[in-house]
C-alpha cells in the first residue's frame, strides 16, 4: 500500500486516520506494518465499504471533505472499496540509526561480525561499501559489473547493507549513510 509523504504527514500529525484504497484483492491486512523513510504505520482495520456506505465522518477522518473528492481520487480503477484505519507507530529505527555518525565499540564489533557472516566464503561487503562511497549514485548495473555480479543479485545484497543502516538509496544507485561512512572510517583507521 503507498503512502504519500503528505498522506504520511497527515497520519502521524493525528489529523487522519483513514485511506481509502479500490483493489481486487487488498494489499495489506490487520495487523500490518507499513514501513517508510519517515516513519511506521500500523495497519489497525481494513474494512470493504460500499461507495455509498462512507460517511461524512469517514470522509473526514480521510482527509476529504466531499465525496467528489474521493470519487476523483479513485479514478476508474477496478476492484472493491476498502476503508484502511491507521496509526502512526513511530519513527524508523533503521532511518535513524542510518543517521547515527558515530559508532560505539560494540555497535562497530556487531556490524563487523554481520558483515562476516554476511561475506561468508566471498568477501564482497566492505568492496561494495568503498564502491559506494566512491561513486555516490552510481548505477546499480555499472556497480554490479565492478563486483563481478549480475544487477538483481548486487541489488539484493546492498538491501542487506541498507538493513543494517550502512547505505541509502537514491533516485539512482545508493550512497552511504552517516553510519557507513563512520563504519568504513573506524574500519580503516584500526587497520
Amino acid at each position: 500500500m503507498l503512502i504519500t509523504a503528505e498522506d504520511f504527514e497527515a497520519i502521524a500529525s493525528g489529523q487522519v486516520d483513514t485511506a481509502f484504497r479500490r483493489w481486487v484483492k487488498p494489499t495489506v491486512k490487520v495487523g500490518d506494518t507499513l514501513t517508510t523513510a519517515a516513519g511506521i504505520l500500523a495497519v489497525e482495520a481494513v474494512d470493504v465499504v460500499g461507495l455509498n456506505a462512507v460517511e461524512q465522518e469517514d470522509l473526514e477522518r480521510a482527509g476529504f471533505s466531499a465525496r467528489d473528492e474521493l470519487n476523483a481520487m479513485l479514478g476508474k480503477r477496478d476492484g472493491s472499496l476498502y476503508r484502511i484505519r491507521l496509526r502512526y507507530v513511530g519513527e524508523n529505527p533503521r532511518v535513524v540509526r542510518s543517521e547515527s555518525e558515530t559508532l560505539s565499540d560494540a555497535e562497530f564489533a556487531e556490524i563487523a561480525e554481520k558483515l562476516a557472516r554476511m561475506d561468508g566464503g566471498n568477501p564482497w561487503t566492505h568492496r561494495a561499501l568503498e564502491l559506494i562511497e566512491q561513486g555516490p549514485g552510481a548505477p546499480a548495473e555499472e556497480l554490479a559489473q565492478t563486483m563481478g555480479m549480475d544487477k538483481t543479485r548486487f541489488k539484493n545484497s546492498v538491501r542487506r547493507l541498507k538493513a543494517l543502516g550502512l547505505t541509502e538509496s537514491l533516485v539512482i544507485g545508493y550512497a552511504l549513510s552517516p553510519r557507513g561512512g563512520a563504519f568504513l572510517a573506524r574500519t580503516r583507521s584500526a587497520a
